[in-house]
C-alpha cells in the first residue's frame, strides 16, 4: 500500500514539474554558455523555484496524512 502511494505522488510531482517547466522556461539567472556548436544550459534559478514548489506540495501532503 505504501509503495503505490509513493508512485502516485512521484507521478503527480513529475507531471507538475513538466507543466511548470514549460511555463517557466528559462528564468533570469539560469546559466547559458554557448561556444561554437556546443551549448551548456544549467537552470539554477528554475531548479530553485521547482524545489520550493515541491517542498510546499510535500509539506501540504504531509499535513493531511
Amino acid at each position: 500500500m505504501g509503495i503505490s502511494k509513493l508512485f502516485i505522488v512521484l507521478g503527480i510531482s513529475f507531471l507538475f514539474i513538466g507543466v511548470l517547466w514549460s511555463f517557466i522556461g528559462k528564468l533570469p539567472g539560469d546559466i547559458v554558455i554557448r561556444r561554437g556548436n556546443t551549448t551548456f544550459f544549467f537552470p539554477i534559478v528554475t531548479s530553485i523555484v521547482v524545489s520550493i514548489v515541491l517542498t510546499l506540495i510535500f509539506f501540504i501532503i504531509g499535513k493531511f496524512r
